[in-house]
C-alpha cells in the first residue's frame, strides 16, 4: 500500500488501521473507519482516496472514480494521497490520469526529487517517450545524477524506436542521443557500466559498427564487467558485422584455448575460417596477422587445431568436456556440405560418435547433443550404430523375461540414450504391429525395474525412468494412428495415469494426456490437467491455446469460461507488468532490456491465442448467459486455418452484437436517419458484415478442401473443417441474412410486400430443415461398447456443440423477429377496429412466424430427447464388463488405470451432455415468450 514514511506525522498514525484493512482485504471496514476519520477530519485527502480504494475494491467503480476526482483536483503535494492515488488508478488501469497528479506536484514543489522521479515513471506506464526525455532532463538539472540524464537518453532512443518514420529515427532522434553521450564521455563523466551499454546500443542502432568497436575496445570497455566475456561477445559481434574474419577467427581461436567448451565461439571460428578460405585470404608475411593474434586459414589447421583439443580432454583424470568432441562431428558436418575430403582426417562418424557416447551416455544431454549429426550416418549403418550402442551399456544377466536390467542410475541413461537413439532413427517406427508390441513389452519391463532407483524421490521430483514410460505411450499412438485400434489408445491412457501416479509433476505426461483427452472429446479432466502444470507467465500463451482450443467445443461451458478467463487474465495483466518491468529496467540501468519488454508486449498485443480467447468469450456468453515432425507448411496451414477461424467467429460475434442493438433501437419506419432506399444506416453496417461474413466462408471451404491432416502432436486442427461439413456455418449466416430481409419489411411495412413476406416465410422454412440436417448429424453413441471394447465417437460431441450454437444464434433471429413483427402485427390491428372489418386475412409473414417457433420448439425437444437419450446410454455403460488384455498387453495393476481413464472419459462425456441439455432447455424457455 502507500508509503507509511513519515513516522512523526499524526496523520500517519490515523490512517494505519485503514491501510491494515485495505492490505488483508478488508474493504469494507477500511471504508467504514475511513469514514468514521472523514467526520473529524474532513480536509484529509488521503482517507478519501483510501475509502476510494476500498470502493474500487468492492465492485463500486464510478463512486471510487468520483471520489478520487475530488481530491484530484485540488492537486494534493502530501506522499500518502499522491500514492494512494496512483495505487487507485493503476487498479481502475488509468495511468494516464496519475501523469496528471505529478505535473501538478511538480509545478507546485518544483525542486523535489522525489515528484520529478515519480513523473518520469507515471510517462513511462503509458508510453510518453518524449515527456520521458523532457522530465528525465528536468530532474537531471534538478539533481545533477549520471542515471537521470541517461533516462533522458534511452527516452530518445525509444522514440527512435517507436517512430513510424525509419529516417526520422536515423537522422534526429538516434544522432541527437549520441551527442548527448559524447558530451558525457569528453567530460569523462562516464560513470557506470549501464551507461556504456546504452552508449554501445546507440551506436549499434546507427550502423557505426566501427566506432562501437573502437568504444568496446578503449578505456570504456573496461566497464563492461557483470557479464562472463560480456567485451569479448561485443567485439565478436561487431566482427561479424562488418565481416572482419580474421579478428573473428583469432578471438575465437584465442577463446577456446581457455575455454574449449564454449560453443558459440566454436561456430563463429568455423564460420569465419570459411569464409576466409572463400576469400583466398593469407596473413601478411611479416606483420602480426591481426590485433587479436594468429590467424588459421586453412581446413588442415583446423583439424589439427579440434583433434588436439579433444587429445588434452582425452589425458585429463577429471570428467572431459564436450565441446571439442561435438566441434570434430561439426567440422566433419561442415566439410561434407561443402564436399571437401579433409573430413576424413577426423575419423569415421559412428567411430566418433560411440566415443561421445562412452564418455557423455550417462547424461541426459547425450541424446540432444547427437541427435544433431545422426544425419552423419547413412541409413545400413543405423542398425549397426544401434547395435554398437548395445554393447557399451552394462545390463544385468538375462531373466525369466528375456531382459536384462542396469545396476545403477547410469547405467539406465545410458539405456534410455540407446532407446531415444533407435526412436529418432526410425529404427521403432519400421517394426510391425508384433514387433512394436514386443519393444512396449520391454520398455515396460525397464521402466518398472528403473523405479526402484527412485523410491526416495520427492513428489516434485522426476523418476529416473520416467522417460520408458514415456516412449510406450508414443509407440501406442504410433499403433492406434498405423491400426486406428481404439484398444491402443485406451491403453496409452493407462500408461500415463500409471506414470503420473508414480511422478506427479511430470509434465510431458500432462501435456501428452490433455492431447488424448481433448481428441476424445472429454474436456472434464483437463482442466485439472491444466491447472496442475502450473503454467507460468507466457505459457499460457505458448501451451494456453491447447487447453482452449477445445474448451468450448466439447460442452464443457462452465469450465469453458474459466479457461477464457484464465488466459485472458494473463492478457490483460499483461500491459500493466510490462510497464512495471520497463520502469524496473530504468532504475537499475538495464537499457537494453526496455526495447525487448516493449517487443514483447507487442507480439503478446498481437498474438492469435488472444484475439481467438475474447472472441470465443464474448460468443460464449451471448450463448449461454444472454437470454510426426512437424513442419514449416503445417504451421503456415495452421495458423491461416485458425486466423479464417477467428473471423468467421468475430464476424457473427459483430453481427449479433448488430443484432442486439437493432432490436433495442427504435423503428426505422419513417425515421429522418432513412436514406433513399427507405434503409437506415444500420442495416448497412449489417449488410456489410454479411459480405464479409460471405466471403470468409468460401475462403474457409477452400482451405478445409485440402483436408490437412495435423500430426498428433502438432497443433490441434481448428473448429473450421467440423463448422463447415456439419452446415452450421452457413445456416447461422442464412439466419443472419433473414434480419436484413426483416429490416426491409419493417421499413416497407405489411401492406404491399407480399413478395417480401413470401420469401421470408421460405427463409423460415429452409432454416428448419437445416436444422433439422444438422440435428441429423449429431445422431450416433458417442460411447459404446462393442464386442467387449470401449469405442468414442468425440466428433459427435463437438457437432451437438455446433447445434447448440446454432440454436442459439437462430433464436436470437428470432427475438429480433417478434421484435419487428409486434408492432407490425399491433399497426394492422388497430386499422382493423377503425374499419371494423374482422374479416382481414392474417397475413403470411405472422402466421409463417407462428409456425416457424412452433417447429423450432419441436426440433429443440427432439435434441433435448437425444441428449436424455445419450446421458442414459452413458450412464448405462458397465466399464467393469470391459475387457482390457490382462496377460500379453497389461497386466491386472495396468488395466486399474486404464478403467480409470476410461471412467474420466465416461464422466466427462456426461458432464457435456448435461450442460448441453441445461442450455437447450433455457433455450426452450426463452421461445415460449417469442409467441404472441
Amino acid at each position: 500500500m502507500a508509503a507509511r514514511g513519515h513516522v512523526q506525522d499524526p496523520n500517519d498514525r490515523r490512517l494505519r488501521p485503514i491501510y491494515d484493512y485495505l492490505d488483508n482485504g478488508n474493504n469494507k471496514m477500511a471504508i467504514q473507519q475511513a469514514d468514521k476519520l472523514l467526520k473529524k477530519h474532513k480536509d484529509l485527502h488521503c482517507a478519501k482516496v483510501l475509502k476510494a480504494i476500498g470502493l474500487q475494491r468492492t465492485g463500486k467503480q464510478d463512486e471510487a472514480f468520483s471520489l478520487a476526482q475530488e481530491v484530484a483536483t485540488l492537486e494534493p503535494t502530501d506522499d500518502n494521497s499522491l500514492q494512494a492515488l496512483t495505487i487507485l488508478y493503476r487498479e481502475m488501469h488509468r495511468p494516464e490520469l496519475v501523469t496528471k497528479l505529478y505535473e501538478a506536484a511538480v509545478k507546485k514543489v518544483p525542486l523535489s526529487e522525489e515528484y520529478h522521479s515519480h513523473l518520469f515513471m507515471a510517462y513511462a506506464r503509458v508510453g510518453e517517450y518524449k515527456k520521458m526525455q523532457q522530465a528525465g532532463m528536468a530532474l537531471y538539472k534538478t539533481v545533477p545524477k549520471n542515471p537521470y540524464y541517461f533516462w533522458s537518453v534511452m527516452s530518445l532512443v525509444m522514440q527512435a524506436i517507436s517512430a513510424q518514420d525509419e529516417k526520422l529515427a536515423q537522422t534526429m532522434f538516434l544522432p541527437l542521443a549520441e551527442r548527448m553521450v559524447e558530451k558525457m564521455v569528453k567530460e569523462e563523466k562516464i560513470e557506470a557500466e549501464a551507461e556504456v551499454q546504452l552508449y554501445f546500443m546507440i551506436l549499434e542502432r546507427l550502423g557505426k559498427c566501427v566506432e562501437a568497436l573502437d568504444m568496446v575496445r578503449g578505456p570504456l570497455g573496461e566497464k563492461l564487467t557483470s557479464e562472463l566475456q560480456s567485451r569479448e561477445n561485443k567485439c565478436m559481434m561487431m566482427y561479424q558485422r562488418l565481416q572482419l574474419w580474421p579478428e573473428c577467427n583469432a578471438l575465437s581461436y584465442k577463446l577456446l584455448l581457455k575455454n574449449p567448451d564454449d560453443w558459440q565461439f566454436y561456430l563463429s571460428y568455423f564460420d569465419s575460417l570459411f569464409h576466409l578460405m572463400d576469400k583466398s585470404w593469407s596473413p601478411p608475411n611479416e606483420e602480426e596477422h591481426c590485433v587479436e593474434g594468429p590467424v588459421q586459414t586453412t581446413v588442415a589447421e583446423a583439424v589439427k587445431f579440434v583433434v588436439d583439443r579433444m587429445e588434452e580432454e582425452d589425458k585429463k583424470e577429471s570428467r572431459p568436456l564436450r565441446g571439442p568432441y561435438m566441434a570434430c562431428l561439426e567440422l566433419i558436418h561442415r566439410l561434407r556440405q561443402r564436399g571437401c575430403p579433409d573430413e576424413q582426417e577426423l575419423g569415421d562418424p559412428l567411430e566418433l560418435m560411440l566415443q561421445f557416447f562412452g564418455k557423455f551416455g550417462d547424461k541426459p544431454c547425450c541424446i540432444t547433443d547427437l541427435k544433431i549429426y545422426l544425419h552423419l550416418l547413412p541409413p545400413e549403418q543405423h542398425t549397426q550404430f544401434k547395435n554398437r550402442l548395445g554393447e557399451l551399456v552394462p545390463l544385468g544377466e538375462v531373466g525369466e523375461d528375456g531382459f536384462g536390467f542396469p545396476g545403477d542410475t547410469k547405467a539406465l541413461q545410458r539405456h534410455l540414450c540407446v532407446c531415444q537413439l533407435s526412436r529418432v532413427l526410425g529404427l521403432q517406427r519400421v517394426l510391425d504391429t508384433e514387433g512394436k508390441l514386443c519393444l512396449i513389452t520391454e520398455l515396460k519391463a525397464h521402466y518398472h525395474y528403473g523405479l526402484q532407483f527412485g523410491k526416495s524421490c520427492l513428489k516434485t521430483e522426476l523418476q529416473f525412468s520416467d522417460p520408458y514410460c514415456l516412449m510406450v505411450a508414443h509407440v501406442y499412438i504410433d499403433l492406434w494412428t498405423e491400426t486406428g485400434d481404439e484398444n491402443m489408445l485406451w491403453q496409452c491412457l493407462g500408461v500415463l495415469e500409471e506414470g503420473l501416479s508414480f511422478s506427479p509433476s511430470n509434465a510431458q505426461f500432462k501435456l501428452l494426456l490433455l492431447l488424448l483427452f481433448c481428441r476424445l472429446g472429454a474436456f472434464q479432466p483437463v482442466v485439472d490437467l491444466y491447472s496442475s502444470l502450473d503454467a507460468k507467465h507466457v505459457q499460457h500463451d505458448t501451451i494456453g491455446y491447447l487447453l482452449t482450443r477445445y474448451a468450448g467445443s466439447l460442452g464443457q461451458f462452465a469450465a469453458a469460461s474459466q479457461s477464457y478467463n484464465f488466459s485472458l487474465r494473463f492478457f490483460h495483466s499483461n500491459q500493466k507488468d510490462t510497464s512495471e518491468y520497463i520502469i524496473q529496467a530504468y532504475k537499475y540501468g538495464a537499457f537494453e532490456k526496455i526495447p525487448e519488454f516493449i517487443a514483447f508486449r507487442t507480439r503478446l498485443n498481437q498474438s492469435l491465442h488472444f484475439a481467438q480467447v475474447r472472441t470465443e468469450r464474448m460468443l460464449l456468453d451471448l450463448y449461454t448467459e444472454a437470454d510426426m515432425e512437424l513442419t514449416e507448411e503445417h504451421r503456415r496451414l495452421s495458423l491461416e486455418e485458425e486466423s479464417v477461424w477467428l473471423k468467421v467467429r468475430s464476424l457473427t460475434l459483430r453481427l449479433l452484437a448488430s443484432l442486439a442493438l437493432l432490436g433495442h433501437a427504435p423503428s426505422s419506419r419513417n425515421s429522418d436517419k432513412t436514406n433513399e432506399n427507405g434503409v437506415s444506416a444500420k442495416s448497412s453496417t449489417l449488410q456489410t458484415l454479411l459480405s464479409q461474413l460471405d466471403l470468409t466462408l468460401q475462403t474457409a471451404a477452400q482451405i478445409t478442401e485440402k483436408q490437412t491432416q495435423y500430426p498428433f502432436l502438432g497443433p490441434p486442427s481448428s473448429r473450421l473443417a467440423t463448422a463447415l461439413s456439419s452446415g452450421s456455418c452457413h445456416c447461422q449466416a442464412s439466419a443472419l441474412q433473414l434480419s436484413l430481409t426483416l429490416q426491409e419489411l419493417e421499413t416497407t411495412g405489411l401492406d404491399d410486400s407480399s413478395e417480401l413476406q413470401t420469401q421470408i416465410c421460405n427463409s423460415f422454412k429452409s432454416l428448419i430443415v437445416q436444422l433439422q440436417e444438422l440435428l441429423s448429424r449429431c445422431k450416433g453413441e458417442v460411447l459404446e461398447m462393442k464386442d467387449s471394447r470401449l469405442m468414442t465417437q468425440p466428433s459427435l460431441l463437438e457437432t451437438l456443440v455446433f447445434f447448440v450454437e446454432t440454436v442459439c444464434v437462430v433464436l436470437w433471429v428470432a427475438s429480433y423477429s417478434a421484435s419487428v413483427l409486434r408492432p407490425l402485427k399491433s399497426s394492422l390491428q388497430k386499422k382493423k377496429k377503425k374499419k371494423k372489418d374482422s374479416s382481414t386475412a392474417m397475413p403470411v409473414v405472422l402466421s409463417g412466424f407462428q409456425e416457424w417457433t412452433g417447429s423450432l420448439q419441436g426440433i429443440v425437444t427432439q435434441a433435448l430427447d437425444h441428449v436424455k437419450g445419450q446421458e442414459a446410454s452413458l450412464t448405462a455403460l458397465k466399464l467393469a464388463a470391459l475387457t482390457l488384455g490382462v496377460g500379453h498387453a497389461q497386466t491386472q495393476e495396468e488395466c486399474g488405470f486404464t478403467r480409470a481413464a476410461m471412467d474420466k472419459v465416461q464422466t466427462s462425456y456426461l458432464g457435456s451432455l448435461q450442460e448441453l441439455g441445461d442450455l437447450l432447455r433455457k433455450r426452450a424457455d426463452s421461445l415460449k415468450s417469442l409467441k404472441f
